[in-house]
């Protein structure tokens, strides 16, 4: 019996996918330590039903009172690092905050919250689901915490959907008050899977001010309606940079653009952050602008908007 159990899972410790392979050493483990077989709870629901319908089952995510969705449709306007600095604002405003991060070809959240290396792989609990890492009080799950930091994932389709729905539904968050999902670049697969799967409260779009960016926010909200996801606000990124030296604001990528567009869509403007080398400079150290410096004026926009956030969430 036990070669045969073995024989059969032998090919799954050099699985495509880290999520299989991170599963597999631990089931192995404990089914040496216990000659009781591997567990048999927390496996995946049955997916005949939902693939009847022709729609994928939406559901909200286990002890999670609330799920909000940072969005831009865009790579580089400081989604990421808006997100964690979100998140780390509703944990100083007393809730139970977490931060997934659902961009699985290019995470960002190990980085930034300064969990990056070998010695930070989740561990998998009794009923077989992944345990998140913390750090700065939020608890946070990353595609980043099962690979190599410089491996790249080089997935079709299918994998990317087997993996975003294990970071989903397979993540034991142990109560939440509210959790944010930093979401990947684009209106695609992933996007849709994550809509169609999750019960979202509702969405926040960033975007900094200048046309070739807000068209792509605009693209980004278009398709959470679509989906009748609520749209929670705007944030303007990057919206003026002050001259250390004279004290002249400067505005690099123009200063109304998303405050002109959240007009003409009938959108909350929720805040601006500036364009500010010391965000960047905190975000690649590992410890965010509202840890590393608190009471700062660019903390307080972000205490700001997670405050207007949790009143407009009902938290």
């Amino acid at each position: 019996m036990n070669r045969r159990l073995f024989s059969v899972l032998r090919p799954l410790c050099s699985h495509e996918n880290p999520l299989v392979r991170f599963t597999y050493r631990i089931r192995k483990k404990r089914y040496a330590e216990h000659a009781k077989g591997l567990p048999r709870s927390g496996t995946p629901p049955n997916l005949a039903a939902r693939m009847k319908r022709g729609l994928p089952e939406q559901r909200g995510i286990k002890d999670v009172k609330k799920v909000i969705a940072v969005s831009s449709a865009k790579g580089g306007v400081g989604k990421s690092t808006i997100a964690v600095n979100l998140a780390l604002s509703f944990a100083r405003l007393g809730f139970r905050s977490g931060v997934l991060d659902t961009d699985i070809f290019g995470p960002s959240i190990p980085t930034l919250l300064s969990l990056s290396g070998p010695d930070n792989e989740p561990r998998l609990s009794t009923s077989n689901q992944l345990i998140p890492l913390t750090n700065y009080g939020i608890k946070s799950m990353s595609m980043g915490y099962l690979v190599p930091e410089t491996s790249a994932i080089v997935w079709r389709g299918l994998m990317v959907m087997k993996a975003l729905q294990q970071l989903l539904h397979e993540v034991e968050w142990g109560g939440l008050d509210v959790l944010v999902l930093d979401m990947p670049p684009g209106t695609g697969d992933v996007q849709l899977t994550i809509t169609q799967q999750v019960k979202l409260d509702g969405a926040v779009i960033v975007s900094t001010p200048q046309d070739i960016a807000l068209k792509d926010a605009v693209r980004g909200v278009e398709m959470f309606k679509k989906v009748n996801v609520p749209i929670l606000g705007m944030i303007q990124n990057m919206s003026g940079f002050t001259c250390p030296t004279c004290s002249t604001t400067h505005s690099i990528f123009g200063s109304e653009g998303v405050r002109r567009k959240c007009k003409e869509m009938d959108i909350k403007l929720l805040g601006d952050i500036p364009l500010h080398p010391k965000i960047c400079d905190d975000a690649d150290a590992g410890k965010p602008t509202v840890v590393a410096e608190p009471e700062s004026e660019r903390a307080k926009r972000f205490m700001a908007i997670a405050t207007d956030l949790t009143e407009r969430l009902g938290l």
